[in-house]
């Protein structure tokens, strides 16, 4: 269902193993992943991890047959559902270690919710993404921050209108970084992203991905400016900090760096 393997490197690699399904997501997947990502967040030897998905398709969102099950449910056991699913979403979103999807095939619902999540994206050429919820008498709700907050107010068309966009469109509105032209170029890619990975601090990887979560869209206030001034005054008294600028100063090697 999620098969995991972390390399010498230090990269947790993560497949969505359901291409039965097209790795659509059902209550099982949802705490794997949950736990994967909340338990890898904290592992000092990962440095980055890398989502994926086996099969024809990256995911294909919501499992049918978990909708059909859920729609017998009563009020509180759905919002209970829903909150799993915005919890996965989160723990993806937030966790501290760099987060890269690569997407393929169909990317629907939920499964654009986790390339959301992640901090780059590659998707291949040939991709399908679609918001596809109304069409199902439904609403994108629980992935809609995350969604919203990559492609902002684009989310306007894509949610009404449910209609499939490729992978030129879903790098025009900054759901992904790259598109690859095959599986081999996207794993080019993720390797570039890896390697620039590699050679920084990753404690400071970690701090400033929190500077783009905390910070993004905020109003330029006092507090923003004094909180952003104590952030840098601690990277610069902190082990990684003292140990980079020494190392640079004396045109040495960081520890860190992967080589």
């Amino acid at each position: 269902m999620l098969d995991e393997q972390i390399d010498d490197w230090g990269t947790a690699r993560l497949t969505l193993n359901r291409p039965e399904r097209h790795n659509a997501f059902n209550a099982p997947l949802i705490a794997a992943l949950t736990e994967a990502f909340t338990r890898l967040s904290t592992v000092s030897d990962v440095r980055a991890i890398v989502l994926a998905g086996a099969g024809k398709s990256f995911s294909a969102g919501a499992d049918l047959d978990w909708m059909r099950e859920a729609a017998g449910w009563d009020a509180a056991d759905n919002q209970a559902d829903a909150m799993r699913l915005s919890n996965m979403l989160a723990a993806i979103n937030d966790c501290a270690k760099p987060v890269i999807v690569a997407a393929h095939g169909h990317i629907t619902g939920g499964g654009v919710g986790l390339v959301a999540c992640a901090d780059m994206a590659v998707t291949v050429d040939g991709a399908q993404f679609r918001l596809s919820e109304v069409r199902l008498g439904l609403t994108p709700a629980t992935i809609s921050p995350f969604v919203m907050a990559k492609i902002g107010a684009a989310a306007r068309r894509w949610f009404l209108t449910a209609e499939a966009f490729g992978a030129a469109e879903a790098q025009a509105m900054g759901l992904v970084n790259e598109v690859a032209e095959n599986a081999d170029a996207a794993e080019a890619i993720v390797a570039h992203w890896l390697a620039h990975i590699g050679q920084a601090a990753p404690g400071a990887v970690a701090d400033a991905k929190r500077l783009a979560l905390d910070f993004a869209g905020a109003a330029i206030t006092d507090d923003l400016r004094e909180e952003t001034a104590r952030r840098i005054a601690a990277r610069r008294t902190s082990a990684e900090g003292r140990t980079g600028i020494s190392a640079f100063l004396n045109k040495g090697t960081p520890s860190w760096v992967i080589k």
